[in-house]
C-alpha cells in the first residue's frame, strides 16, 4: 500500500521543521499509556508511522524494546539519529516488515487517519501477540484557544480533502472491525510554548502546506509570521493529548492465497 501522496511529499520536505516545531508527549500521558497498554521492561513495542521519533523516544524510558517503522526516508533518517535505542525500519501500516505475533504493543501517533484502516488493522493484528494492545495517540490542536483558531483560519483554505484526525472518518474502520475491542481512553492537556519562528515552522510542517508551490507556501508563512508579530515573544500553543487503547481480539483474519502458494499436502 503506497503512502498517501500528500503525506509522502509534505513530510519528506518538512521533516526538520516537523521535528523542531511539533510538540512531544507529556510524561503523564506516556505513563498513562504505558500502564493502560502494559508497556514495560521485557515488552516489545512497535511504533508505527513513527515520524521523527517523538513518541518513540518518550517510550524508551519504559524499558521496552522499541521498533520504529517509518516510510518517509527523511523522517526515518532523523529518527534513526535521534533515537539510537530503537530499531528503525522502512515500512507502512499496511505492510509491516515484522513476523507474526512479534509485538506486545503497537503505537500509532498522529497517523492513523492516513492509513487504509481495514488493511492496517488486519496487519497490526497479525504482528501483535494474543492479548496485545493497539494504542492510538494524537496531539489535537485546541481550537478553543484564540491563537489556535487564528492558525486554523490560515490552514483551512488549503486543507481540501487531506485526511485528518478531526474529520473522524478514520473511526469507521475501528467501529466495523472484529479484530480489536476498546479498552480505555484518556485526554490530557499538553501546552506547547512557541515563538514567531516556531509558529511559522509549525504551520510549515503541516503536510498540505509543505506541499504547496513555493510562492503560495511563502504567502501562508508570511501571514503566520504577521500573526505572531502581535503576540508576546513566547506564547502558549495548547493541545489535548488523546490516547485510545484497544485490545487485540483472538480471531485471525482469513487470508486466501492462490493454490500454488498454499502449504500442506
Amino acid at each position: 500500500m503506497p503512502v498517501h501522496d500528500t503525506a509522502r511529499r509534505g513530510f519528506a520536505s518538512a521533516a526538520e521543521a516537523y521535528e523542531r516545531s511539533r510538540p512531544g508527549y507529556p510524561p503523564e500521558a506516556i505513563a498513562w499509556l504505558a500502564d493502560a497498554a502494559g508497556i514495560g521492561p521485557g515488552s516489545t513495542v512497535v511504533d508505527l508511522a513513527a515520524g521523527t521519533g517523538k513518541p518513540t523516544r518518550a517510550l524508551v524510558a519504559t524499558g521496552a524494546r522499541l521498533v520504529a517503522i517509518e516510510p518517509v526516508a527523511p523522517m526515518r533518517d532523523l529518527l534513526a539519529g535521534l533515537v539510537p535505542e530503537a530499531t528503525v525500519l522502512d515500512g507502512t501500516a499496511e505492510a509491516i516488515p515484522l513476523p507474526d505475533s512479534s509485538a506486545d504493543v503497537v503505537t500509532v501517533a498522529q497517523a492513523f487517519h492516513w492509513f487504509d484502516g481495514p488493511a492496517a488493522l488486519a496487519e497490526i493484528h497479525r504482528v501483535l501477540r494474543p492479548g496485545g494492545a493497539l494504542a492510538l495517540v494524537w496531539n489535537v490542536r485546541d481550537l478553543s484557544h484564540p491563537i489556535q483558531r487564528a492558525v486554523e483560519e490560515i490552514l483551512a483554505p488549503h486543507r481540501g480533502s487531506t485526511p485528518s484526525h478531526r474529520s473522524g472518518r478514520w473511526r469507521a474502520a475501528l467501529e466495523a472491525t472484529s479484530l480489536f475491542t476498546p479498552l480505555s481512553r484518556a485526554e490530557l492537556p499538553n501546552v506547547d510554548r512557541l515563538d514567531a519562528a516556531g509558529l511559522a515552522e509549525r504551520v510549515a510542517s503541516t503536510s498540505f502546506i509543505a506541499g504547496l508551490p513555493a510562492r503560495e507556501r511563502e504567502a501562508v508563512l508570511e501571514r503566520t509570521r504577521s500573526l505572531a508579530g502581535a503576540l508576546p515573544e513566547r506564547f502558549d500553543f495548547p493541545y489535548t493529548t488523546e490516547i485510545e487503547v484497544l485490545r487485540r481480539a483472538g480471531l485471525r483474519p482469513l487470508t486466501l492465497r492462490p493454490p500454488g502458494e498454499r502449504g500442506g499436502t
